[in-house]
């Protein structure tokens, strides 16, 4: 694997979820890390991750040329991990983020002279699918190889990690309402991937030369149903709650009143992505073919499920006694 030291690496979403755990692991290999963002304020977290000024956050707006040719001057690799789960405002649509913003970051990195790209998608892309997540993901993949052919694409399946969106979000519901939702009746099925894995495929996309050009879809060592995701969740998390099938036809109802809230739990393109599972294709490369060995959900959830457990730590210490 090529060295990354002293390499200035240019990353954009890097506050996010996945963010941090790429920053973290490009400062341990002496990279030059520049984040991007829209709220420096909030990117300052991220300092500490590595040495005295080898990560600083830098002000951009995505709709901004100028700054962005700044920004990517003199980058030898840009990693792109800008995505939405839902629209937002005038200018938080999928369209923009999810296609537009990769298209334009391509072609200003490939005029720029950038050697190295890597572009995170999803697994389920699909410029064919009803849902305008997916569909707006398979364009942005599109654009990208067009305007940069030797883009690295990861597409991950749903991430999990101590900070996720999906386990937490479930397990907090279970302690509010003692009732969880089984839309389609629970049967979808997802290939979780630790998000510890997916920056470590990251940071193998940027290192191995032979992934050039590829797409790699990222899943976990297990395949299983959303009800089984949420029946383990509430095994881990200690917690009691009735799992209620709830029809695609009726989840996409309640989404239509749910997505009305500024954070909604639920939108009718979400229950699109329900309707087909979430798992790697036969045959598709993956984290094994970057050297990365999947850890397993009994590896990491119970980490962080026990904040969510009735009493906490102290309710673990004495069952364990």
């Amino acid at each position: 694997m090529s060295s990354l030291r002293n390499q200035k690496i240019i990353v954009f979403g890097g506050t996010g979820f996945i963010g941090r755990y790429v920053i973290q692991r490009l400062a341990r290999t002496g990279a030059t890390v520049v984040v991007p963002t829209r709220n420096i304020e909030r990117a300052k977290f991220l300092r500490p991750l590595g040495e005295v000024g080898q990560i600083t956050p830098v002000a951009f707006a995505l709709q901004n040329d100028r700054q962005l040719s700044e920004h990517l001057r003199g980058a030898d690799a840009v990693i792109n991990l800008l995505g939405i789960l839902f629209e937002s405002g005038r200018q938080t649509r999928f369209d923009f983020i999810q296609h537009r913003w990769p298209e334009k970051l391509a072609k200003h990195a490939n005029a720029a002279g950038v050697k190295k790209f890597v572009h995170i998608s999803a697994i389920g892309a699909d410029a064919k699918s009803p849902s305008a997540y997916a569909r707006t993901k398979a364009l942005g993949e599109a654009a990208v190889r067009q305007n940069f052919p030797s883009a690295t694409i990861l597409r991950p399946s749903i991430v999990f990690g101590p900070e996720d969106n999906f386990f937490n979000l479930f397990a907090g519901l279970a302690r509010l309402f003692h009732v969880l939702p089984l839309i389609g009746g629970g049967h979808t099925k997802f290939q979780p991937v630790y998000v510890g894995d997916v920056a470590d495929a990251v940071l193998a996309a940027l290192q191995t030369p032979a992934g050039a050009g590829q797409i790699y879809e990222l899943g976990g060592p297990e395949i299983l149903s959303f009800k089984e995701l949420l029946q383990l969740m509430l095994r881990e998390s200690g917690q009691q709650a009735k799992l209620v099938p709830l029809p695609f036809a009726v989840a996409k109802i309640q989404a239509a009143l749910l997505q009305l809230l500024p954070k909604p739990l639920l939108t009718i393109d979400q229950v699109k992505l329900l309707q087909v599972d979430n798992v790697a294709s036969s045959g598709a490369r993956g984290l094994r073919d970057l050297g990365i060995i999947p850890k397993t959900l009994a590896a990491i959830l119970p980490e962080y499920m026990e904040q969510y457990r009735p009493g906490g730590k102290l309710a673990d210490q004495s069952r364990a006694a």
